[in-house]
């Protein structure tokens, strides 16, 4: 790879080709979901308006674009990349495929279900693929990683420093980051803008940590993901226009190839920290709470249960906050937590 000088025109290039991609078809893909009838309700909204609902698609689809431009310059005009890297931007690529596929899948295959809950909140519970499916399938996105052989055999731990790990790095490490992250990333969501505002935040410090270590691939496949981010957001900040459906999974799932990769998977599970207190936080309810506020009159949000089930409650409890600031709130302070651990381990 291009080293030097000139790795900004490596990192910018493809993004743009990547934002772009994204920008121009999100608007597409609204439109085929709504007249397909691939919608999901916005609870968040006077009379819950419908809401086009699979927003992984055109994120891939950009992200596609942008690295295979990367790709081609490095291997045609450059002639920086070898076979290794090579092989390890392949990999990435079909993982992620494959998580969006499993993810679109998954919101294909979801009903909602209208219940009464506690205080007049109406709860939605969506039932798409069965509990036992849907990691069995999300598995299968670790195989190209493991196949590889991508990243190293010594484990970067807080707390624990470097651990030899051996064959149980591409059997076992692989396959638990990957499903790990991915449906980590699910449970702090549901909010317009939440899961891209999260996403570029976090894949920034993760790429920006990759280029200081050196790791360029993990740089490219970071900055790519947050560009086609950018471009989504767009659409899916108050008011939403289309709901990320799936992206949360894709996120999560680009952080454990981004850590990988780029061996930087210390860096990554103290970023991960907010998802980690969000895991304790639903577990207190047995994992049956949600997210979501009840609307009041002035179009604040009123947090749905006495105690707190997740972050998002939190924000909600601190004052009278309307949904799209309770999602500015979380992600500013997920900002704040990301530069302090960058300080700290840079």
């Amino acid at each position: 790879m291009k080293r030097g000088g000139k790795m900004y025109l490596s990192i910018l290039i493809p993004s743009f080709l990547a934002f772009l991609t994204t920008y121009a078809i999100t608007p597409q893909f609204i439109r085929i979901l709504k007249l397909e009838g691939i919608v999901g309700r916005d609870l968040m909204k006077r009379g819950n308006p419908k809401i086009p609902e699979m927003g992984a698609p055109p994120i891939i689809f950009g992200f596609i674009i942008g690295v295979f431009a990367y790709i081609f310059a490095q291997q045609y005009i450059i002639h920086s990349m070898t076979e290794k890297e090579l092989l390890y931007f392949l990999s990435a690529i079909t993982s992620l495929i494959i998580l969006t596929f499993i993810a679109s899948l998954d919101e294909l295959t979801t009903l909602i279900k209208k219940r009464e809950g506690k205080n007049g909140f109406e709860k939605h519970k969506r039932i798409g693929l069965a509990q036992y499916q849907q990691p069995l399938l999300m598995a299968l996105a670790a195989l190209p990683l493991m196949a590889t052989g991508a990243g190293e055999h010594i484990l970067h731990l807080p707390f624990f420093g470097a651990i030899e790990v051996g064959i149980l790095y591409p059997l076992v490490i692989i396959p638990i980051a990957v499903l790990g992250a991915a449906n980590a990333t699910n449970m702090l969501a549901g909010f317009n803008g939440l899961t891209p505002g999260l996403g570029i935040v976090l894949l920034s410090f993760l790429g920006m940590y990759s280029y200081v270590h050196g790791a360029y691939g993990a740089t490219i496949i970071s900055f790519v993901l947050v560009a086609t981010l950018i471009a989504f957001i767009r659409y899916n900040w108050y008011p939403a226009k289309i709901f990320p459906g799936g992206l949360d999974y894709l996120i999560g799932g680009a952080t454990a190839i981004v850590a990988i990769i780029g061996n930087v998977e210390k860096f990554a599970l103290l970023l991960f920290a907010p998802w980690f207190i969000e895991l304790i936080l639903k577990a207190r309810s047995k994992f049956k709470a949600e997210n979501f506020g009840v609307l009041q009159k002035d179009e604040t949000l009123k947090a749905p249960y006495r105690k707190v089930y997740s972050l998002t409650h939190v924000v909600m409890k601190l004052g009278r906050f309307k949904e799209w600031q309770v999602s500015l709130i979380i992600i500013l302070s997920f900002v704040i937590w990301c530069s302090v651990v960058f300080l700290v381990m840079i």
